[in-house]
């Protein structure tokens, strides 16, 4: 990337100002993101959400305000009008295209710490990542729901299906009892793709072992979690990884 040879931002180029303008949108995504690590770092991971669900929407409010006033769109109960406005199929679009710009994001994350740091490095941080990403995840998936704090088997069935991933593999929920069920992974873009190059699977183990396992306590901390297959192991052509949801005890 050149170097501008601008002193002040008011003597950039609309080019420049623009891609100034986008750096500052990811400066505020980054800061969001410090306040909560160092919130959770100082009162813990559950606290750390309740301070957050006061801020984001806080946060958010005002934001999009400032946004609708400078760009001269209306706001409908929180909501930008023009997103309101659009076909339902074109809000479908705009989902998928989200939850590839999500996958796209925690892809581009591990290869550049692989190409810098090597294959193990990149595992232990994608690990880690998912171990506050899916709480995380399932936390705001229940808000967004209305879920109870206990969800049991049925709640957390209805959030696996608002996932980033559901939106981009192909998935199946077979009922194994009451309160147990077996979630496949049928289609995983992921593997997928390396399936088409002839690549060997991608030994997600390790991160679906973190994955799962947290994602379901956030829906319910009653809900185990067993893995019945997952690369590297061995699996059957319908699917790459299966896993096992119960509620202790049952």
């Amino acid at each position: 990337m050149e170097k501008t040879q601008a002193e002040i931002p008011d003597e950039l180029s609309r080019q420049d100002l623009s891609r100034y303008v986008l750096d500052m949108f990811h400066r505020i995504m980054v800061h969001h993101t410090l306040w909560f690590r160092e919130v959770e770092h100082q009162i813990g991971f559950e606290k750390a959400l309740e301070v957050m669900e006061e801020a984001y929407d806080r946060s958010l409010s005002i934001q999009t305000e400032r946004l609708a006033q400078e760009f001269g769109f209306e706001m409908e109960n929180g909501v930008p009008k023009p997103l309101l406005d659009l076909p339902k199929e074109k809000l479908l679009s705009l989902m998928q295209t989200m939850a590839k710009n999500w996958l796209a994001n925690d892809g581009v994350w591990f290869l550049s710490m692989e190409n810098r740091h090597g294959m193990n490095d990149a595992k232990r941080c994608n690990d880690s990542c998912w171990a506050r990403y899916s709480p995380f995840e399932a936390w705001s998936i229940k808000k967004f729901l209305g879920l109870p704090e206990q969800a049991g088997i049925q709640g957390l069935k209805q959030a696996l299906r608002y996932r980033m991933y559901a939106q981009l593999n192909t998935q199946t929920i077979i009922d194994e009892g009451v309160d147990c069920i077996q979630y496949q992974m049928n289609v995983c873009r992921v593997q997928a793709t390396r399936k088409r190059k002839n690549l060997d699977d991608y030994p997600c183990k390790s991160a679906g072992l973190v994955e799962y396992t947290y994602f379901a306590r956030g829906i319910d901390e009653r809900i185990q979690t067993e893995c019945i297959g997952c690369p590297p192991d061995c699996h059957p052509e319908d699917w790459f990884c299966a896993w096992r949801f119960r509620i202790a005890g049952d």
